[in-house]
């Protein structure tokens, strides 16, 4: 998995994610509210291993995961943890890129985390043998496409289309992000955002989440029910997000 974008309008911050995965997979469960080492988090839930891939801390945090790092790797298995139980381990702490540093990530698969902390946007990315953080312009629009499924060409390809998108909405809104992750494309449904392998992959949920000031909006849109579920919460407004 997966496609995610990050994008910026006004005060708003917005990071949306299309959830691609084997059609054999248990479906997830939509978002809730969770306690971890009585910390709250709210996110959706992984059918299997019970982790997740996008998740908000009570203290205003979120983060989003990508399977790989950056270039298709060769899974081998077995695997010590599941990266999205991973995944919940850092985004739990008050500072999630420093924890991502300090954690040990041996026998982990690789994987890229996409995190928003303390009004900067930092991506993490664990090869499977050495870990890579750098802060992005949170001014700017970007796009990720998981290398697992994804190679160059499409991820380009993909950044072309998100580019020609963003000249024609500057200031897009949650429901036309929503439009564009659902929508964006040539035709092709091995590479668009909505993609669908056959019998192997297809793309399962898109999760968006606002960012204005203490509230935090997240639209979960369940594609295997065409259920659309709605959560709000409110951080601290000692909170600098």
């Amino acid at each position: 998995m997966c496609t995610v974008t990050y994008i910026r309008a006004g005060e708003k911050k917005f990071i949306t994610s299309n959830r691609d995965e084997k059609k054999i997979r248990k479906k997830a469960s939509p978002p809730q509210s969770y306690f971890l080492d009585d910390i709250r988090l709210i996110y959706p839930k992984d059918g299997e291993a019970e982790g997740s891939w996008i998740a908000l801390n009570e203290n205003g945090n979120l983060a989003v995961l990508l399977n790989g790092g950056f270039k298709k790797h060769v899974s081998e298995p077995p695997y010590r943890k599941s990266r999205g139980l991973v995944f919940l381990d850092i985004i739990k702490h008050t500072s999630p890129a420093k924890y991502f540093l300090d954690v040990d990530l041996f026998k982990i698969e690789p994987f890229t985390i996409i995190i928003i902390e303390q009004n900067k946007l930092i991506e993490c990315t664990w090869t499977g043998d050495n870990k890579f953080c750098k802060e992005l312009d949170i001014h700017k629009p970007h796009i990720w496409s998981s290398a697992t499924l994804y190679d160059e060409q499409v991820r380009k390809k993909r950044e072309e289309w998100f580019k020609q998108w963003l000249n024609k909405r500057p200031s897009p809104d949650q429901s036309d992000i929503l439009q564009f992750h659902q929508f964006a494309g040539d035709g092709n449904k091995n590479t668009d955002l909505l993609m669908n392998r056959g019998e192997i992959y297809h793309t399962v949920s898109i999760t968006s989440i606002e960012l204005e000031n203490e509230t935090r909006n997240m639209i979960y849109y369940d594609l295997s029910s065409d259920e659309v579920f709605h959560l709000q919460t409110k951080i601290p407004t000692t909170s600098s997000l």
